[in-house]
């Protein structure tokens, strides 16, 4: 039997769909909270908490009259997980813009962590790196060292902020690629170049080289994540066409 919660999550969730996809535009207001109980067979209780939850993202605003859609611009990063899950194939632009901020988070606290880390600290990112070496096989199997490392990283920087923002980026969307089975193919001379870097930076306490070793990490991934959307879509063009 579905309980108040699960039913109100699930008006919830088929509204955001609606928002997001632009059944409903900006500024428009939503069906009142009589005829979302009728499309959705539910109490009008349910319906102001799935209202509720989706004015907590940051998607709709709640009047007197009703409630209005609000620009997808003002939202939390809370609805960066079902942009991804839209379709089949995600977005190119919105796929290059998070690996884009959030390579950027994650050289400036690989930076910060190389310029603050104790010499315990050191030996733990380093014993990272040679699991990483070992592991550099392919993106897919490279993926937990590499989550390891740059947990150790915002941990060891203690920067609370980017620590939650990167928690947040990796839960709305890196298992979002990994539903979506992205798993780019890295050229291998770039990832070695990368693990070298990332083990002078350690070696010599070089925050500046560790900060350009992510960063043209994350780079890479863009490219190689870029060509593969890219050559999805063209198979399904040819499917369809």
């Amino acid at each position: 039997m579905a309980t108040a919660n699960s039913i109100s999550c699930e008006i919830a969730t088929n509204l955001r769909t609606d928002i997001l996809k632009q059944r409903y535009l900006s500024g428009e207001r939503l069906p009142s909270e009589r005829d979302l109980a009728s499309r959705f067979d539910a109490s009008r209780g349910a319906v102001r908490e799935a209202l509720s939850q989706l004015e907590q993202s940051g998607l709709i605003e709640i009047q007197p009259g009703g409630a209005r859609v609000k620009p997808i611009e003002a939202a939390s990063i809370s609805v960066l997980g079902p942009l991804m899950a839209l379709n089949e194939i995600p977005d190119t632009a919105l796929v290059d813009q998070f690996l884009q901020a959030f390579g950027a988070l994650s050289a400036l606290t690989a930076r910060e962590a190389i310029n603050h880390a104790s010499d315990e600290d050191m030996n733990r990112l380093r014993q990272i790196v040679v699991s990483l070496n070992k592991q550099a096989k392919d993106f897919e199997t490279m993926q937990p060292p590499w989550r390891e490392f740059l947990k150790a990283l915002a941990e060891i920087a203690d920067n609370l902020v980017v620590h939650l923002i990167s928690n947040d980026l990796r839960a709305q969307f890196v298992e979002q690629m990994v539903r979506l089975g992205l798993s780019p193919e890295l050229r291998k001379q770039t990832v070695n170049e990368v693990l070298s870097s990332l083990k002078r930076a350690i070696a010599n306490r070089d925050g500046d080289l560790a900060h350009a070793a992510v960063q043209k990490y994350f780079d890479e991934v863009r490219g190689a994540v870029h060509k593969m959307v890219d050559s999805r879509l063209g198979a399904q063009r040819k499917l369809v066409g």
